[in-house]
């Protein structure tokens, strides 16, 4: 039997690395959390695209969605001088099951 198409192969997508999740918060709604320890100073990933188009001039990705605020943030966010994305990074070790949380500085939190 001859093949008419080439099956594409398997994609391994994941929104998050596989060191977080996203689950119930005690802060607001859904969070993210380390399901292991984390080093201090890792870049976690991409957490804003940058876009003029968008409300606030950013695409928010799973990572930079799910985040809630703290005043005492675990993390905070670096931008990329050329593209003006926003990268998320630890501030300190985190421990598994704690919530990754950030200082908000794009929208008014009321």
């Amino acid at each position: 039997m001859t093949r008419i198409y080439t099956p594409i192969p398997a994609v391994k997508y994941r929104p998050l690395p596989d060191y977080l999740t996203i689950k119930k918060s005690d802060i607001e709604g859904l969070g993210v959390f380390a399901i292991k320890v984390i080093k201090a100073d890792k870049v976690l990933g991409l957490s804003h695209i940058k876009d003029k188009k968008a409300e606030n001039g950013y695409w928010r990705t799973p990572l930079g969605g799910f985040i809630n605020h703290s005043d005492h943030a675990n993390c905070h966010k670096e931008e990329n001088r050329f593209t003006e994305n926003l990268f998320i990074k630890t501030n300190r070790i985190i421990e598994e099951g704690e919530e990754i949380t950030l200082n908000y500085t794009l929208y008014k939190i009321k």
